[in-house]
């Protein structure tokens, strides 16, 4: 039987001796330095479902990811129902939880010896992609980011104003700095509405680009294979060696 051009490997990330993460490492089977990238899933769904989508995809292009479960996720689920913005407090402890796992695999993939540290980046998609924007704003690792389904937050977000202290989008997209940016979104979104997208794309800086899709919250394959091949074209070997020209999509403007 032929080898597998890809490892995939199930374990758990160690967080400072707490409770492991799971998580999944795709590699692709090469002897050279591979870029990596960081996938965040959304809300109520687990790591499987980015690995096996954009994961995938980045696969075939040469790029490793590691794919996480959120805190009361995946194979970590229980009490998820509970959760509720009624109780702040607790919505503010998971959220740093989140925070500081994400951050953790983005350390994990640097110190890989398969893969090259100056090129990672971070994909997250609708509660992954508030997490990314988050985690990507003061982490210099990271050196992209792709948002699917992302946005500011909900015009009528109870406790909003205790949110955007510990978790505001339009504060941290800010923060890339000159990282590049894209954002996909669907164009009939109930979830993270249209406006919400704009929102976190007006408040960005260059280089950035927003490109709608046909759809609502999950992005069809077509989206995702776009995130891909833009990823593979800013962690390529010469995407970082220069900054690449500040742009402004044609539909992101529509």
């Amino acid at each position: 039987m032929a080898e597998s051009p890809f490892i995939r490997h199930a374990f758990g990330l160690d967080i400072d001796g707490g409770e492991p993460v799971p998580a999944i490492l795709q590699l692709p089977r090469t002897t050279g330095h591979v870029p990596g990238v960081v996938l965040l899933h959304g809300f109520s769904s687990r790591k499987e479902r980015m690995a096996d989508s954009i994961g995938r995809s980045l696969l075939q292009r040469g790029i490793a990811s590691v794919a996480v479960d959120l805190p009361l996720h995946g194979t970590r689920d229980g009490g998820l129902e509970s959760l509720s913005l009624r109780n702040p407090l607790d919505v503010v402890q998971k959220w740093r939880l989140a925070v500081r796992e994400a951050r953790a695999a983005v350390r994990y993939l640097s110190t890989q010896s398969a893969i090259d540290p100056r090129r990672l980046g971070i994909a997250g998609y609708s509660l992954g992609a508030y997490l990314a924007v988050i985690v990507a704003s003061d982490d210099q690792l990271v050196r992209t980011v792709a948002l699917a389904a992302g946005g500011d937050l909900p015009e009528a977000t109870p406790f909003a104003a205790l949110i955007r202290t510990f978790a505001d989008p339009r504060k941290a997209v800010r923060g890339l700095a000159g990282r590049p940016l894209l954002m996909v979104n669907g164009r009939h979104d109930r979830t993270i509405q249209p406006a919400q997208a704009r929102a976190l794309f007006e408040a960005a800086g260059e280089p950035k680009e927003l490109r709608w899709y046909e759809g609502g919250h999950w992005p069809p394959p077509d989206a995702i294979e776009t995130v891909a091949n833009w990823l593979a074209d800013q962690l390529g070997e010469s995407g970082t060696q220069s900054t690449r020209a500040a742009k402004t999509s044609s539909h992101g403007a529509q």
